[in-house]
């Protein structure tokens, strides 16, 4: 028989990509988005598919889904600092009530449950590259905390649910990610800083620049989410791609892509708690599920900005 699957956050970035990807598996694909982050037009063309159905709920609230499921992706929540910033009690019941009720529904259906864990669980590390064996240096009461924790949480309930109802699990930390139908007002730096090129106006480097990230274009993240999927490990695993770089470097980078004359970087002060390096150590990856990024970073970029280019511009 067909494998269903169940996927919040359907109507996000991610969620829209994984929605794409369980259909092309062969599966029958259950969205879930309350579409407070979400959009709509990341699903309309799956819509005329008979596999697939889409429900408006937030699952913050009882979640029910009528018949059997197999899989359940637990992929909502606002994932950029100004989401979580806007809206930190939203972001606190997702990661908590959502995933709450959610394990709920995978005990009783017996299916395979996942979270979309994050690197911010790491805080601003004092180890790098980052390893999953590693607690994080996070600040429980900072402005980022309502993410941090609310991620921390999400895997320490996980495991509970494992560890006493049985529930077969996966804890998926992912790191920087891009890619098209990325949102242009999402506060991330990537939708930032392609935005304010094409618009010739300054792209806003916090700090000094100098602080670093790693950046994994969305279909090597999805192809690492699918293998941890169909694994049987049940502990946190780092997807991302190692390749680190400065904000700084990064900024030129998209100027040079872009080519507007016009558009410039500009300094602003460094957020609080704003983590200083982010690198994913994907050993465990690597020997676990035979995955390791494939597209690099000048590639995904150039597989990119047509999105950008037409949100913005509308070319």
């Amino acid at each position: 028989m067909k494998k269903r699957v169940l996927i919040t956050g359907a109507a996000g970035f991610l969620g829209s990509h994984l929605c794409e990807r369980m259909l092309a598996e062969g599966m029958d694909v259950v969205a879930m988005d309350n579409l407070i982050t979400g959009d709509m037009r990341n699903l309309e063309h799956l819509f005329p598919l008979p596999e697939f159905q889409f429900y408006h709920h937030d699952v913050s609230r009882f979640v029910h889904v009528s018949g059997p499921l197999d899989y359940i992706l637990h992929f909502a929540s606002p994932a950029s600092p100004i989401d979580y910033l806007k809206m930190p009690i939203q972001t606190l019941k997702v990661g908590s009530l959502g995933t709450h009720n959610l394990l709920g529904l995978a005990k009783e259906k017996g299916a395979t449950f996942m979270i979309a864990s994050t690197s911010e669980v790491y805080g601003d590390p004092l180890v790098h590259p980052q390893t999953e064996d590693y607690w994080g240096n996070v600040n429980p009461i900072g402005p980022r905390g309502v993410y941090d924790e609310a991620k921390r949480f999400q895997e320490a309930i996980t495991m509970a649910y494992h560890t006493f109802h049985k529930v077969d699990i996966r804890i998926v930390r992912i790191f920087n990610t891009y890619g098209p139908r990325m949102r242009l007002e999402d506060g991330r730096v990537l939708p930032a800083f392609f935005s304010q090129a094409f618009r010739g106006e300054g792209l806003p480097v916090f700090g000094d620049g100098s602080q670093t990230r790693s950046f994994c274009y969305v279909d090597d993240l999805v192809e690492g989410i699918h293998r941890l999927l169909m694994s049987d490990y049940c502990y946190p695993v780092n997807i991302g791609n190692p390749s680190e770089i400065t904000i700084k470097t990064f900024a030129d980078e998209i100027l040079a892509l872009v080519g507007n004359p016009k558009a410039h970087i500009i300094y602003k002060e460094l957020p609080q708690d704003d983590p200083k390096q982010r690198q994913p150590d994907i050993t465990l990856a690597k020997k676990l599920l035979g995955w390791e990024p494939k597209v690099s970073r000048e590639e995904g970029l150039r597989k990119t900005i047509g999105y950008f280019r037409e949100r913005v511009l509308g070319e």
